[in-house]
């Protein structure tokens, strides 16, 4: 029996199971049990995979996950995983906070579980400078850019996040609005984060209209909830706003709640636009306008490239997949 028979008969995904497995805290007690109902059915699976992933670890794929709310993250790491599974290798995931040293947890994989190679969901760039070197075994940033980091071992499948951001504000000038808002993320710690803001700066300047900071832009964590009390701060310092670029759609989703409850409407007072492309936003009222990244691609991509560079060729890969903007209910013309 499989990950994927033990998922297919606990009625969850091959990640749930991995993280019960795995011990990871970022499970359900529903889940757990479900999963540990089948384990101990079939008197096997727990003790294989437990002694797989700590005496064969020189088989497993680390995958180190930066951010428990990430829901892109999250909808990438079932194929990823399923993917690994495919050429034979096992994989270990590690949940980290969006503020932890992603690297340093790296290095400290690489001491205790020995990975073959090791595939990073969401990064800091400062933090590949200062230690990144330290670690030998392939490496893959997963939608993140690893430009201007020349790391033989480190490659980069990713969307080219300064020309979707500045696609997504250029759409809301096209339809009207001139009143535009921005949810970001920490560009202090981010590179998405700073690349995405790179591009709402350059889509301002080509309309010949400033981007007021102060005023306009609200830095917060890639949730909802961070994505609702950044709505709230905009609102307080730019009443007038018109229309909201969010950086990620689960802020978009805080950011229509927070919308409604000072009781106005979206699209009708205030349109929407989000960036990611998360199968949720298909699904709200109103549906969300987007900028979908092509998930599949970049994590079939990403898995291809780490398991060519473990089996040998270890070439440096810096990829840019496709995105398209995806017209919602969220937006309308001013």
């Amino acid at each position: 029996m499989t990950i994927k028979d033990i998922a297919k008969e606990a009625g969850y995904s091959v990640g749930t199971v991995s993280r019960v497995l795995n011990g990871s805290e970022n499970v359900s007690e529903e889940a757990k049990k479900a999963v540990m109902d089948v384990v101990e059915k079939y008197q096997f699976q727990l003790n294989s995979n437990a002694k797989l992933l700590k005496q064969q670890s020189n088989q497993g794929i680390a995958i180190i996950i930066k951010g428990a709310q990430n829901m892109l993250f999250a909808a990438l790491l079932e194929p990823i995983q399923a993917l690994i599974e495919k050429h034979g290798y096992a994989s270990m995931m590690f949940y980290i906070g969006e503020e932890d040293n992603e690297v340093r947890v790296a290095q400290q994989v690489c001491r205790e579980r020995r990975p073959l190679g090791i595939l990073f969901l969401g990064t800091n760039r400062e933090y590949f400078r200062e230690d990144f070197h330290r670690i030998t075994v392939p490496c893959v940033m997963v939608t993140n850019s690893a430009e201007g980091l020349e790391m033989q071992n480190l490659s980069c499948v990713s969307t080219d996040d300064k020309e979707a951001a500045k696609t997504a504000v250029n759409y809301l000038f096209s339809v009207g609005h001139k009143k535009i808002g921005v949810l970001g993320g920490m560009v202090d710690i981010s590179y998405t984060a700073y690349s995405r803001y790179m591009g709402v700066k350059e889509a301002f300047a080509e309309q010949g209209i400033i981007f007021n900071e102060e005023r306009q832009f609200v830095s917060a964590l890639f949730s909802i909830s961070a994505g609702y009390y950044a709505m709230e701060k905009l609102l307080d310092k730019m009443p007038e706003v018109t229309a909201v670029f969010a950086m990620a759609d689960v802020m978009a989703i805080g950011a229509i709640r927070a919308i409604h409850d000072r009781g106005l409407r979206v699209p009708e007072d205030i349109s929407v636009i989000g960036f990611d492309g998360i199968d949720v936003g298909r699904y709200m009222l109103p549906r969300l306008t987007t900028i979908r990244q092509h998930r599949e691609v970049i994590a079939e991509r990403s898995v291809e490239v780490l398991i060519e560079n473990i089996q040998g060729s270890m070439q440096c890969v810096r990829e840019m997949e496709a995105f398209h903007l995806v017209p919602g209910e969220s937006v309308r013309p001013k």
